[in-house]
């Protein structure tokens, strides 16, 4: 298939570009929990305790998402782009956009029953802007991420891959441009042989994924865009009809990687978005050659240290330069005066760096050495 599918927007499903099983239903809340090997991996129990992403909205264009009930009670009302807005994003006839928003905000059952999302007191915004075959139109992502920006949400996580019309990469640009993370899945091979769209995006974190052992699963497309790397296979989350899937690819992945940005963004409320981003790259796991690599990307995401790290803000990643007071520093403030402060905050990060970072460098050369952070 060629890098972009023409004039559609391809879900990261189905068709070769990844594989999912709608469990039997044996596969119920007691067991599930378990086999979600990837919140082990990301010691996501260490991380709940410092974040779980409180206050935090993540938008999740896709296929709808279906009231689970390990998930209800984080979905908000949301919108069907397909059908001019008259829905309410909160239907699923295939089960990928319920599975992408469990691995973000799935709250359980209690206990240790049902299925957990990263960040699993955030909230979704469901957005319908994909049928159940998977392929939709640029026209209508574009539409989603303008009702995101609209709404003023925190993050919003893409996993498909699209033609970038004029429309959807202004829409795109418009979301970064409003201090929102943009998270999308770099897509799999052999469907996609190079970084899809909008990961190739700039400023968009492209997405990544890596196998049981951490290393990087043979589908997922390598490139210069690539800026981490997240768990992609057997991944276990919520389904339809109040049951469970089973799912790989770098969907998977984005979700996850979108949960972990919710956490940063609940931690430091006033942390604007660049530095996020900046903050997961810069405290990721090292993989391959040192430094970034087309491989790897800056690495396998680490919650803990994402959540923990002290981190120098960009421009001051090198041990010789004290980086002035992070944005992170500055209180949490209510209301209209809270937009001002991050912006002043970032500002002022930008002038002490000599006005030389005005966007985020996520294209930091292969042999650049990795950034300092103390952990």
């Amino acid at each position: 298939m060629p890098r972009f599918l023409a004039a559609s927007l391809a879900v990261l499903l189905g068709s070769g570009l990844t594989t999912s099983a709608l469990l039997p239903g044996t596969d119920g809340p007691d067991r599930v929990r378990g086999d979600q090997w990837h919140l082990r991996f990301l010691k996501a129990t260490e991380a709940h305790g410092v974040s779980q992403g409180e206050g935090v909205v993540v938008a999740v264009p896709d296929t709808g998402v279906e009231a689970h009930p390990d998930l209800v009670r984080n979905l908000l009302p949301g919108t069907d782009v397909i059908e001019g807005g008259s829905g309410d994003g909160l239907r699923d006839t295939n089960s990928h956009g319920t599975g992408m928003a469990g691995l973000i905000a799935a709250h359980g059952q209690g206990g240790t029953r049902g299925a957990l999302g990263v960040a699993p007191r955030s909230k979704i915004l469901p957005i319908f802007d994909t049928p159940a075959n998977g392929l939709g139109q640029p026209e209508d992502l574009a539409g989603s991420i303008e009702y995101a920006v609209a709404q003023h949400v925190d993050v919003i996580s893409i996993s498909a891959a699209s033609t970038p019309t004029p429309r959807l990469q202004t829409a795109v640009k418009s979301a970064l441009e409003a201090n929102i993370v943009v998270v999308a899945a770099v897509g799999n091979i052999p469907s996609e042989t190079s970084i899809s769209y909008p990961a190739s995006e700039p400023g968009v974190i492209a997405v990544g994924g890596v196998d049981r052992k951490g290393n990087k699963a043979e589908f997922s497309v390598a490139g210069t865009d690539l800026d981490i790397l997240a768990p992609a296979v057997d991944i276990y989350s919520t389904s339809l009809a109040g049951r469970y899937r089973r799912s790989t690819g770098t969907s998977d992945a984005t979700a996850i990687v979108a949960g972990a940005a919710a956490l940063i963004r609940s931690k430091y409320p006033n942390l604007p978005a660049q530095e996020v981003a900046h903050r997961l790259t810069a405290t990721a796991v090292d993989k391959g050659p040192p430094g970034r690599d087309d491989q790897y990307g800056y690495g396998v995401i680490d919650l803990v240290a994402a959540l923990t790290a002290d981190v120098p803000p960009l421009g001051f990643e090198s041990s010789q330069v004290t980086p002035p007071a992070s944005a992170e520093a500055a209180p949490k403030q209510d209301g209209d005066n809270a937009a001002t402060v991050r912006g002043l905050a970032t500002l002022g990060v930008l002038v002490a760096a000599g006005g030389g970072y005005l966007f985020w460098r996520r294209r930091r050369r292969a042999d650049d050495p990795p950034p300092r952070v103390s952990r």
